[in-house]
């Protein structure tokens, strides 16, 4: 790229490494060095001998996201179990998942403006549960590597791609479903099946016979696809204070929980949980907001998917429909998995917006792409107001975890001096700071820690 190239698109690389270094900081100002909560399972399963074959070899292996054993030994080897390794990986993977978003905007000339307002939704603090949890670093990474493999579908579409993006097309999901994915291969491979389907069919309409490659890709998706279900069936789950029971009497008992759960979960991409909650008991907005706000971003998916189809968007680049696609895929995967909890403001969790936000950035590629051909005032009217909203609703948000990020710095401190004394406290004590619902095996894993002289017990 030469120095003019640089100069004009910039902010296509700025902008992304400016949020990292925001997400970089926020983790510093929020978080400690000390396991805790999911920590508690995987430090009782693999340390301290973490190059033990039979921790890896097992048949549930893909289920366990193979890409951590690696850099779960650097982390204990070399660095000494450090938390704060996992979350610098994590603030990684969301500004790498952001540096291949800037280059999809710069190919496509995305105006500044709406990629600023994209990027600011991306970075956006609604994520803070998983920010501030070392453990799932690897899910930013795979968010990361959807990305990239979706733009190297747009690109091969759009007649734009570069010389190995076919081998990359067929390889790509044998890495990413097999050693990063985990149980967001689902959403993933279905993305990349209807893509494949709904581009399969348009050629085929267009030159009378079926292109080769669509088939090919579909393969090579389907297949690591089974391979990860084949591994999962051997993998036991945990779902602590989850119901076990069949869902007939819950839909007898709660009637609306479904309806209630789905829409609150769409509300969530607006306004995160815990702002919503603060600015309801501050007396600011009535409870029933939320179900106003999730059927407002509801109604912009499926505006976003007619604009797709009105102006014929598909044709130029189909990421953004990709990714709506799997916005929604997202949200019907979580009601079926999560409705369990018996909670309808479940689906709000910040846990779950790294999954959502997918379908929101979907819906700004295609207002920004379109900006200039939609067709009436009060289309863009809308559109902008409702972008308005979302922004307003994340700054608020974010703002928010900035003002208490100091709160969450203390809460750490203070599991990190119980953490040295841990035979002091009792079990109630511990299952409340620890996040853990078993105190025995939360000694059990602090006296790991202690006996080989890692994280807070090193020398």
């Amino acid at each position: 790229m030469n120095k003019k190239s640089i100069k004009e698109n910039w902010i296509y690389y700025a902008l992304p490494l400016a949020g990292f270094l925001f997400v970089f900081w926020y983790v510093r100002a929020a978080a400690c060095d000390m396991p805790y909560s999911d920590y508690i399972r995987q430090i009782i399963s693999y340390l301290p001998d973490v190059w033990n074959p039979e921790k890896f070899f097992v048949a549930d292996i893909l289920t366990r996201i193979p890409v951590n054993f690696p850099v779960r030994a650097f982390n204990v080897e070399v660095l000494g179990f450090s938390v704060l390794f996992d979350l610098m990986l994590g603030a990684a993977g969301l500004g790498l998942a952001g540096v291949f978003l800037g280059g999809y905007s710069r190919r496509r000339k995305l105006h500044t403006g709406w990629f600023l307002w994209l990027m600011l939704l991306f970075f956006s603090l609604n994520k803070w549960e998983m920010l501030t949890n070392g453990t799932g670093w690897v899910h930013f990474l795979a968010f990361a590597c959807f990305y990239y493999h979706y733009i190297v579908f747009d690109r091969m579409e759009s007649g734009e791609g570069k010389k190995g993006d076919h081998i990359r097309m067929m390889a790509l999901p044998f890495f990413i479903t097999l050693c990063v994915a985990g149980p967001y291969c689902a959403v993933y491979t279905g993305t990349l099946l209807l893509a494949f389907g709904f581009c399969g069919a348009r050629k085929r309409i267009l030159t009378k016979k079926w292109d080769k490659r669509y088939g090919q890709y579909a393969v090579c998706t389907l297949i690591p696809l089974f391979l990860y279900m084949w591994s999962s069936s051997f993998a036991v789950t945990e779902h602590a204070g989850a119901y076990d029971g069949p869902v007939q009497p819950v839909l007898l008992e709660q009637p609306m929980l479904f309806v209630k759960f789905f829409i609150k979960s769409f509300a969530g991409m607006a306004v995160g949980q815990e702002a919503f909650e603060e600015l309801v008991n501050k007396g600011l907005i009535p409870y029933a907001c939320v179900y106003g706000l999730g059927l407002l971003v509801m109604m912009a998916y499926a505006v976003g998917l007619w604009l797709n189809f009105r102006y014929e968007l598909y044709k130029e680049t189909i990421l953004p429909l990709m990714l709506i696609m799997a916005g929604g895929m997202n949200h019907v995967l979580i009601l079926m998995s999560r409705w369990i909890f018996l909670r309808d403001s479940y689906g709000m969790s910040s846990r779950y917006a790294l999954q959502f936000q997918v379908g929101i950035l979907g819906i700004l590629l295609t207002a920004g792409l379109l900006w200039d051909r939609l067709k009436g005032k009060w289309i863009r009217i809308a559109a902008a107001a409702w972008c308005v909203i979302m922004l307003a609703g994340n700054f608020y948000t974010t703002e928010r975890e900035i003002r208490i990020a100091h709160n969450r710095k203390e809460w750490g401190m203070t599991v990190e001096e119980m953490a040295r004394d841990y035979n002091s406290y009792d079990d109630d004590e511990l299952k409340t700071w620890f996040q853990y619902k078993d105190p025995e095996r939360i000694r059990r894993a602090l006296k790991i820690l202690e006996d080989n002289h890692l994280n807070v017990f090193r020398n």
